[in-house]
Parts: structure tokens; C-alpha cells; sequence
């Protein structure tokens, strides 16, 4: 799991209380901001531009332990 650091943690922090707030808004259109995951992602991007430590946007994320063993495809017979 990506560790993020305590700057980005202020950063969501303070745009969250703004969405709660109302005052949030969002890039050039300047509209309201209403969803959670949208002000999380506006505090870790102005986090990035600060310098903190978040991971890059997209970035995989490490899957669990799985067998990446192919499948056998079965062939079909027909009678």
C-alpha cells in the first residue's frame, strides 16, 4: 500500500473541511465541488504540486498473491 505524507494528509484534510464548507472548487470551469472523491483527489494533486510524498495518479497497485497460470481452453466437439 502507498504510503502518503503528512503534508498530503493536511492537504486532503483542508479540502475536505472546504467541501464540507461548500467553498470548494474545482479547476478552470470553478464549479462547486460536492463528491468525496473528488476533493481527495484535489488535495492529493495539490499535494504532488507542493512536493509531498503521493504516489503518482494511475499508478498499479500491487495485486495479491495469484496464480497468473493460463487457463486451459477447452476445445469444443460437436456431434
Amino acid at each position: 500500500m502507498a504510503n502518503y505524507g503528512k503534508k498530503a494528509q493536511s492537504k486532503v484534510r483542508r479540502a475536505m473541511h472546504e467541501r464540507r464548507e461548500g467553498t470548494l472548487r474545482s479547476g478552470r470551469s470553478g464549479r462547486k465541488v460536492s463528491s468525496r472523491k473528488q476533493a481527495i483527489a484535489i488535495g492529493l494533486s495539490e499535494a504532488r504540486q507542493d512536493g509531498a510524498k503521493v504516489p503518482a495518479p494511475g499508478s498499479p497497485k500491487p495485486k495479491a498473491a495469484r496464480s497468473t497460470a493460463k487457463k486451459s481452453s477447452r476445445t469444443r466437439t460437436t456431434r
